[in-house]
């Protein structure tokens, strides 16, 4: 087994459901210490009963306010001494046209996907600098590529990917790495709490899951990527050809996108 993680300090926002539930089982499988944060208490807590003899560190925080996060970096940083990857995955999603959708549904997006991974690089970043360790951004092939009907959150993965690219290069001559990962479509409860145009949950999303990649599988790339320094990874056939499609082909990729996305000039939510 591969000990690079081994008594190594993770933390992994939103690690109760898909990627990030798999990326902290697989974190501690792996001898991490990790640290994850939610806005479920009784999701954390059978989270925490699922692994109570390991370096396990919970708290009920919500990512678009800057005083839980902040709270949340202090105290992984009391309980392990300090951090050496941030993994920044707490995200969510949306699904409406933007003739339909309310401004409230965009600015949530933001405030969770884009400050919310602001607002944790910040107060980890004087441990992280410290470790010469690393910070990730879970961020989206929207972050490539703007989605029909995911507008907010095309802007949100755009942000963040922009914000970490200059991250990257303010930190490149301190040792530490800065990445952003864009998983294709991976079996994850985002789509199921994707926000609606009145910015309350969807609810059941028409996809077919079993089609997707295993959140497993996600984490075991992303995992891979942290340890050889990677800039960037882009996940599945798919999520590639869109990325290049969009840069080599944007008119393509335009009718392509509109296709997928809409059916009978109805948008497919």
């Amino acid at each position: 087994m591969n000990t690079f993680f081994k008594d190594k300090v993770v933390v992994v926002t939103g690690g109760t459901d898909g990627i990030g539930r798999a990326l902290v089982e697989t974190l501690i499988g792996m001898g991490a210490k990790v640290a994850t944060c939610g806005r479920n208490h009784d999701k954390l807590y059978q989270l925490q009963s699922a692994f109570p003899s390991a370096h396990l560190h919970t708290m009920v925080a919500d990512v678009s306010s800057e005083n839980d996060c902040r709270r949340f970096m202090e105290m992984t940083i009391h309980n392990f001494g300090g951090i050496d990857v941030l993994i920044n995955n707490a995200g969510i999603s949306m699904r409406s046209l933007l003739t339909e959708v309310s401004m409230d549904t965009i600015r949530k997006v933001m405030d969770i996907n884009f400050y919310g991974t602001v607002y944790c690089t910040k107060y980890a970043l004087h441990s992280i600098i410290e470790r010469k360790g690393t910070i990730v951004g879970v961020s989206s092939i929207a972050g490539y590529r703007g989605l029909p009907g995911r507008s907010g959150y095309s802007a949100s993965k755009w942000a963040v990917q922009g914000w970490l690219e200059a991250v990257r290069t303010e930190l490149l001559h301190t040792g530490v790495n800065v990445m952003w990962v864009c998983p294709g479509f991976t079996t994850s409860n985002i789509r199921n709490a994707a926000l609606n145009k009145d910015a309350q949950s969807h609810g059941a999303t028409p996809m077919d899951e079993g089609k997707m990649m295993p959140a497993t599988e996600c984490a075991d790339h992303i995992l891979k990527a942290i340890r050889k320094r990677k800039r960037s990874l882009v996940l599945t056939f798919t999520g590639k050809r869109t990325v290049f499609l969009n840069k080599f082909f944007p008119k393509l990729a335009d009718k392509l996108t509109y296709n997928f996305f809409f059916k009978n000039g109805e948008l497919v939510k």
